[in-house]
């Protein structure tokens, strides 16, 4: 048993249409799902990805209106990378953003990688890394665009930071558990603290990383729009999946047991400091309902909620997505 990298990271949004303008208009992204918080109907969740919707490429949305701001400290997922192809790509980003009103940071190293830093609308915190031709878990396929060109485009998840107070017992659970591996360390760009820690897993590369900033003088997060509300990790099959929920019973680590999404099976459960995991499969995938080249466009719901069709479009608010930036 063996995780392949990244499956996805999902993060609340105070209002899905600005969300949706920042990360199909400005980064690019395909609206692969358009669907609903299967655990509150009354909430939209948005899925983002490369031009397939591939596995490891996903940055999904809760649109909770009013939703107040995040607070950041410790016991979070506090920064989420998103791939490129090159450092010439990060200087096409910054012109870009500055064209934008992105708020964005110098290019710097992080873990012997050219990297950009920029926030969102509401204060999330991302981060552009250069693959620059490393080995590892593949790239996504790039969605296109006539105002990006498709050496620039993202093509999937790169590493996620979380920040905690202790990283001990978070690096017990990465390694003893889910067979994450130690590959190196790199010093911390927020000032005089320990070396972030980096642990990959299936092939390596950035699309498979977790690195962990040990940071004892924060508090801990509130979250709120912006936040990372949990990564997911990518298991292979459903086979595998049934393996990794007998695993976490085995070490009695308590967990959702398994949840039916209808795009991918899910397990969630939190590891000592408080960060939400996922485990999800990468089958059967989102064109499992929608034809590849209209995905995103209309509600989708899996089958379970399909027979509650009209009684959930009449409890959503409606969607525009046509705003402009």
């Amino acid at each position: 048993m063996e995780l392949l990298g990244l499956h996805h990271v999902s993060i609340l949004t105070g209002k899905a249409e600005k969300n949706y303008q920042f990360f199909t208009k400005v980064l690019g992204m395909r609206l692969v799902k358009k669907t609903v918080n299967q655990d509150n109907t009354q909430s939209y969740h948005l899925f983002y990805a490369d031009g397939e919707g591939t596995p490891g490429t996903e940055v999904t949305f809760f649109d909770i209106p009013g939703l107040a701001r995040t607070h950041q400290g410790a016991s979070d997922i506090s920064t989420v990378s998103l791939r490129v192809k090159s450092t010439d790509s990060l200087h096409f980003w910054k012109e870009r953003f500055e064209q934008y009103g992105v708020e964005y940071e110098e290019i710097a190293k992080r873990a012997n990688r050219d990297t950009l830093a920029f926030k969102d609308y509401e204060g999330t915190r991302l981060l552009l890394v250069a693959d620059n031709g490393e080995k590892g878990v593949r790239a996504g396929v790039p969605w296109k665009r006539e105002d990006i060109p498709l050496e620039h485009a993202i093509i999937g998840l790169g590493p996620v930071t979380l920040t905690v107070g202790t990283a001990e017992p978070t690096v017990d659970v990465l390694t003893n558990i889910m067979g994450f591996r130690y590959v190196g360390s790199y010093p911390s760009l927020a000032g005089d603290h320990r070396d972030i820690l980096v642990y990959t897993t299936g092939e390596g590369g950035s699309g498979a990383e977790v690195h962990i900033e040990t940071r004892p003088d924060l508090p801990k997060v509130r979250l709120g729009r912006g936040g990372v509300h949990h990564v997911a990790f990518r298991v292979p099959n459903e086979e595998e999946y049934n393996k990794w929920a007998s695993r976490l019973n085995e070490n009695s680590l308590p967990n959702s047991g398994k949840v039916e999404r209808y795009y991918f099976k899910a397990l969630y459960f939190r590891e000592p400091n408080g960060i939400l995991f996922e485990l999800s499969t990468d089958t059967p995938g989102f064109a499992t309902d929608e034809p590849l080249e209209t995905m995103g466009q209309t509600l989708a719901l899996p089958p379970f909620l399909e027979p509650k069709r009209k009684e959930i479009e009449e409890k959503l608010r409606p969607l525009d997505l046509d705003e402009t930036l």
